[in-house]
C-alpha cells in the first residue's frame, strides 16, 4: 500500500484555507491546475511510497514511538509559495517549526528502521500542497494571495499514517483518496 506520515490540520483550519483557495480558483489560469480537495490537505512528514504489508506493523510501532517522544506543539498555516516554476502551489506554516521538523525526521527514521526503502534524505520544508500543474507557469498572482494568509493556531497533538489511494477511473480531475490507517497521540497528548 502507498503510505506517508502526516500532520492533519483540524477542520476549522481547513475551512479557513478553503476561503483563500476559493479566491485562488477565480484567478486567470486556475482551470488549468489540479486543485487538491480539502479532505486531502495535510503536511507530509515522510513519504514511504509502496510499502509491503509485512512492514506495516513495524512501521506503525516505530511511528507510535516517534509520536510518544514528541511533545504537542503549536502550528498555523501562513503564507505560501511554489515549487518547480509553478508546478506546485502550497501554503506554508508558522509556529514551532523546529518540533515539526523533528517529528518529520523521526517519521523518516521510523521508515528506514522498519525496512522501508526510502529515497534520498532532503531537509524538511513544511508545506501543504493546494494545487499542481503539469506545466510550469507564472503563479505570482497565486503566491501574492497566499502571502497575505495567516490561519488560526492549533495544537498538533497527533501523528497519522495515511494511505494514498490513487485515482483509477481515468476521469480528469479525479482526486486521490486519503485514509488514515494509524493515529498516535504526541507525547502527553493522551
Amino acid at each position: 500500500m502507498r503510505l506517508f506520515a502526516a500532520v492533519l490540520p483540524p477542520s476549522e483550519v481547513r475551512r479557513e484555507l478553503g476561503t483563500v483557495v476559493d479566491e485562488l480558483r477565480k484567478l486567470p489560469g486556475a482551470d488549468g491546475m489540479r486543485w487538491t480537495g480539502r479532505p486531502g490537505w495535510h503536511f507530509t512528514l515522510a513519504f514511504y511510497g509502496e510499502v509491503d504489508d509485512d512492514l506495516v506493523p513495524e512501521l506503525s510501532a516505530r511511528l507510535e514511538r516517534a509520536a510518544r517522544r514528541t511533545a504537542p506543539f503549536p502550528l498555523a498555516l501562513r503564507g505560501g509559495g511554489q515549487f518547480g516554476h509553478g508546478k506546485a502551489l502550497w501554503a506554508g506554516a508558522e509556529g514551532d517549526l523546529a518540533t515539526l521538523r523533528l517529528l518529520a525526521e523521526r517519521a523518516e527514521a521510523a521508515g528506514r528502521k522498519a525496512g522501508v526503502q526510502m529515497g534520498e534524505h532532503r531537509r524538511y520544508k513544511p508545506h501543504l500542497s493546494v494545487a499542481r500543474s503539469r506545466e510550469a507557469g507564472d503563479v505570482r498572482a497565486y503566491v501574492d494571495v497566499l502571502a497575505g494568509f495567516t490561519g488560526r493556531t492549533w495544537t498538533v497533538d497527533e501523528l497519522a499514517l495515511v494511505r494514498s489511494n490513487l485515482p483509477t477511473s481515468g476521469v480528469p480531475g479525479e482526486q486521490p483518496r486519503y485514509e488514515a490507517v494509524g493515529r498516535w497521540p504526541l507525547g502527553g497528548a493522551g
